[in-house]
């Protein structure tokens, strides 16, 4: 069998990276990337010498204001690190054709098979990092093992530039590592418990596997899951990056804030505006997805699904998936939702009107106005005082 290579790239601090690739001055100086000017806005990224001025990732601005009148405070430009983000796919693509793209700044590589064309892979890896750089001006390291896992976990620990984990040596690179670096473990349930039981290290997991009734009775759901990851077993795949049909919309708020009053008309504001859209097409979708960003450079999302295209039962729907995804205290800078798996909307007529049908016509009668006005010219009294609070 052939072996199964699969490569993690990783650029590190890629904002800092762009903004100085952008603005050659900014090397060597103190600078920070912050989630907004807002003073409770937050360091999202920050170069060694704004370090050395005693700055931290996820620090306030009005604390940097106040500690530091030397460091260059830019703002987060997600456009910029989302065309940056592009460009490497593109890089990346004349090594392998199944390349997935992760989070800004990341990809795995399906390296399957390619060592009979370009050799020693380990040697391709240098050869990845150096065509990035030549082409970008960007440093990137290189995570290598038999799967994702693994890989990604590389990458995100080892500092050196590139680094192998020999197929059959995953549970012993991972025993001595933080129980943290685990996907399951960072679940709060699961974090809980192995913080109630000092569990530290996989390592600790690996040995508590050992008594497998044991560890499924505390575990319960979460052990299978927490098994394969202590033992750095993966069988996903790497798969190729693929457009989709999809309706997004999001709102980046003038002040970050936790007022739930004005989440909550915003979420109704972006849901509404995704109703309109669906009714357009005359869809629902099988996937909606509510993505929740914080000042201090978090998200969090909830997935779910959308079967009817009435303004009040798609709010209700967005309502369900930000109260399941904000499990934090810290204000909130952005909301974004994302629509697809679209399907037809058929309605059968009824004798009797029913509520949906109901709504579904109050909705489709509002349509009218927005149609001709604008999606936001007809908004609801709560939504709009909250969003004028802003």
């Amino acid at each position: 069998m052939t072996k199964k290579d699969v490569f993690h790239i990783r650029l590190k601090n890629i904002e800092l990276q762009t903004e100085c690739m952008m603005d050659p001055g900014l090397k060597m100086r103190p600078v920070a990337i912050i989630s907004s000017p807002h003073p409770n806005g937050s360091i999202i990224s920050l170069s060694p010498e704004a370090e050395e001025e005693g700055l931290s990732r996820g620090m306030k601005v009005s604390v940097i204001r106040k500690m530091s009148n030397r460091t260059r405070l830019l703002p987060y430009n997600r456009s910029l690190y989302d065309r940056i983000h592009g460009y490497i796919y593109r890089v990346l693509s004349s090594f392998t054709p199944i390349v997935e793209p992760q989070d800004v700044g990341e990809f795995f590589l399906d390296m399957h098979g390619m060592h009979t064309l370009r050799g020693n892979i380990h040697n391709t890896g240098l050869s990845v990092i150096k065509h990035i750089r030549s082409q970008t001006s960007l440093s990137s390291i290189v995570g290598i093992s038999i799967n994702k896992l693994v890989s990604r976990i590389v990458t995100a620990i080892i500092p050196e530039r590139i680094h192998q984990v020999e197929s059959g040596k995953e549970a012993q690179f991972l025993a001595p590592l933080r129980s943290l670096v685990l996907p399951t473990a960072k679940q709060d349930p699961v974090h809980r418990l192995l913080k109630f039981l000092l569990v530290k290290q996989v390592g600790q997991i690996q040995s508590m596997t050992k008594a497998s009734d044991d560890f499924q009775t505390l575990f319960g759901v979460h052990a299978p899951a927490l098994y394969k990851e202590s033992q750095g077993y993966d069988t996903s795949l790497v798969r190729p990056f693929q457009l989709k049909d999809h309706i997004l919309e999001q709102t980046i708020l003038p002040e970050d804030t936790n007022d739930e009053s004005i989440l909550y008309a915003v979420v109704k504001d972006l849901s509404e505006q995704m109703a309109f859209k669906l009714r357009q097409r005359r869809q629902i979708a099988d996937k909606v997805r509510l993505e929740i960003h914080y000042t201090d450079g978090y998200k969090r999302q909830g997935t779910g699904v959308i079967t009817r295209i009435d303004d009040l039962s798609v709010f209700n729907e967005c309502k369900r998936l930000f109260e399941r995804a904000n499990d934090r205290r810290n204000r909130i800078r952005t909301i974004l939702l994302d629509v697809w798996g679209f399907q037809p909307y058929i309605t059968q007529e009824d004798l009797f009107s029913t509520t949906e049908e109901r709504n579904v016509s109050l909705s489709m009668a509002i349509d009218k106005i927005r149609s001709k006005y604008g999606v936001q010219s007809l908004q609801t009294a709560n939504v709009f005082q909250a969003l004028m609070r802003t």
